[in-house]
This record gives structure tokens, sequence and C-alpha cells, in this order.
């Protein structure tokens, strides 16, 4: 996993997380109903070109987008295909880019339209969530403490932990050792030191943690066809500060 050695590293990776926050934003405001999933590709794309960045999803292991799309009992992984946005989604974004060969990734859950108050609580808790497992990152930090709390959140809800995907170091690749688990035991795992970067990444389901993959090999839905909510942010461990890369 990456070590910031320079000023120049850290540049990088703001950068490229200012340019993943800014294409959250743009494509959140895109989202309505009756607007294909293509459409925010797109978007996506006119984005991540107007910067002068790369994508870091575009050709990964094949993958044919610049964003996962995934929508309602969608995880992760959607490919943003024909499916039109209707009112009372809920619709998963993740994206991610390169500076200067520097990777930034995150994902935001967010309603379409009017949702129930179902959907609007699950969305709320995962990104709690979230925000529960980055406060605990620091120096000498095990991810196992961080896991734990993101897990007795969704328990506590009594979501759905998703378990078979996690999240992961990143720097010069998108997906780097250390594995970021959303489930753990406290003070357990492998320890965080300054210079590092990871990407924390809870995902609840409002039904069972079981998950099952499309015939395109890429989605990711839930077993039991619940809807399911998915957050993440790039997060350094600077020398004197924890940064949230993507946030904006």
């Amino acid at each position: 996993m990456i070590t910031f050695k320079s000023q120049e590293d850290f540049l990088n990776m703001e950068k490229a997380g200012r340019i993943v926050a800014t294409i959250h934003s743009e494509l959140r405001e895109a989202s309505t109903p009756g607007i294909p999933l293509t459409t925010l590709d797109e978007l996506a794309k006119s984005i991540v070109e107007k910067s002068g960045s790369t994508s870091s999803f575009l050709g990964y292991m094949g993958y044919p987008a610049y964003i996962c799309a995934s929508p309602n009992d969608v995880i992760v992984h959607g490919i943003p295909g024909k499916y039109i946005l209707d009112e009372g989604d809920i619709l998963s974004i993740d994206v991610g880019v390169s500076v200067n060969g520097y990777h930034a990734d995150a994902a935001l859950t967010y309603g379409v339209g009017k949702i129930s108050a179902e959907n609007q609580a699950l969305i709320d808790v995962t990104r709690d969530a979230l925000y529960a497992g980055i406060a605990l990152v620091a120096d000498g930090q095990k991810l196992g403490t961080i896991g734990n709390k993101i897990e007795k959140i969704g328990n506590k809800f009594s979501y759905g932990v998703v378990k078979e995907y996690v999240g992961h170091g990143i720097g010069l690749e998108m997906h780097e050792d250390p594995q970021v688990p959303n489930y753990g035991k406290k003070n357990q795992g492998f320890t965080l030191k300054k210079g590092m970067a990871i990407c924390i990444e809870p995902m609840f389901n409002i039904g069972s943690a079981q998950t099952k993959v499309d015939d395109d090999e890429w989605t990711v839905r839930t077993f039991d066809g619940s809807n399911s909510a998915h957050w993440e942010h790039t997060i350094g461990i600077m020398d004197d500060e924890v940064r949230i890369f993507t946030e904006k």
C-alpha cells in the first residue's frame, strides 16, 4: 500500500479526491426520475476528461464504464445500463479517478425524488457508520477496531452487514493491501500508520446480508431482493491530521 513520501504524493491524492467529489456532486444533482443510468455515466466521462484525470474504473479487469451505478437491491458494481431512474428509487454511485498515477475512490447513496422513511433510514445509518469508522482512523489504530464499530452499528438497526465485499488500501493502485472489513474484533487486525491511505466502505442491506452476482459477472445484488446502501471515502493518515480526500 502507499506510504506518502513527499508533499507531491499528498497533493496528487488530494486533487484526485476533489475530482471524485465533484463528479459525485454533479451526478447527485442529475439523478432525477426519468434519467437513464447511461446518462450519468456519460456525465462522469465528461467531467473526467475535462479534469485531465484518468478513470480508475474504465477497463479495470474489463469493467466497461466510468462509474458503478447500483439502484435499489444492487449492492455494488452495477454497470450503468439502460435502467431509468424512478421516483422512490435509491441509488449508489461509486467512482474513482487517478491523477499522476495516484487514485481516489468514493461511493454515496441517495434517494431519487421522494423516498420511503425505511430507505432514508438505511441511507442515513450506512453513512453514519462510515463516519463512525473514519473517526477511529489514526496512527496505530487496528482495522479490527474500525470494522467492529461499523458492524455494531449495522447490527443495532438489524441490517444485513455485507462481508463478501470490503474496503481496501489505495494509492498507486485503486485496490491495494490491506483489506478493510466492515466487521472485526477490537484491537485486532492490520495496524494503520502515518502516510497510509485507505478506503472504508460499509454496505448495509435492509434484509439478509447474503449476496448474489448477475450473469454479467459484475452486478452484486442482495439475495432476498431487499434494498442496499453503500458509502465510501478515501482517507489519508497525514503527519498532522486524518484527511478525507473525497469529501467536498
